[in-house]
């Protein structure tokens, strides 16, 4: 099996978010299955929802895998289960880590686990511009060029931490 680009967007709202993002980013650096990783800056977002919640701190790690789709999947919800995350009961509920993977290679899925490339990446911001600054050129199937979707998508409600991940 060959390496493959991976995508992973993360996010953190609880418990100092910058250092859970860090902690998530040590953790996939640490990891077997992962090399060469690139991590975005780090962003602030406006939590999404009608919850009151604090703010979110979000990055985007870029690295290689030998993994398939579902098998990286897996190891992602094992990573944050290992980093503190509990079982969300309600849709975009504050959260200690959160590991979504955006995209892996040109790889197309759509079940009711897995949906590659990530749907959500059009719609959000804390999630297009950290992958912006790693993979302006990525082509993401069905949905177009990241560079192209930045220009499309405004930049409001996000703002750079001053923080390197």
């Amino acid at each position: 099996m060959h390496w493959r680009p991976a995508y992973v967007g993360l996010g953190s709202n609880l418990d100092e978010p910058v250092r859970q993002v860090r902690d998530a980013l040590e953790a996939l650096r640490a990891a077997p299955w992962v090399s060469s990783l690139q991590a975005s800056s780090l962003y602030g977002s406006a939590p999404l929802g009608e919850m009151a919640q604090p703010d979110y701190c979000n990055a985007v790690a870029a690295f290689l895998t030998q993994l398939s789709p579902e098998a990286l999947l897996v190891e992602l919800r094992g990573l944050e289960a290992t980093l503190g995350r509990a079982p969300a009961r309600v849709r975009w509920a504050p959260r200690r880590i959160d590991l979504d993977l955006l995209c892996l290679a040109d790889e197309r899925r759509s079940t009711p686990e897995l949906m590659l490339p990530h749907p959500g990446i059009v719609q959000r911001h804390f999630v297009l511009y950290p992958l912006l600054e790693l993979a302006p050129d990525l082509w993401l199937p069905g949905m177009g060029r990241v560079a192209t979707l930045a220009r499309a998508l405004p930049r409001e409600g996000l703002w750079p931490l001053g923080a390197t991940a």
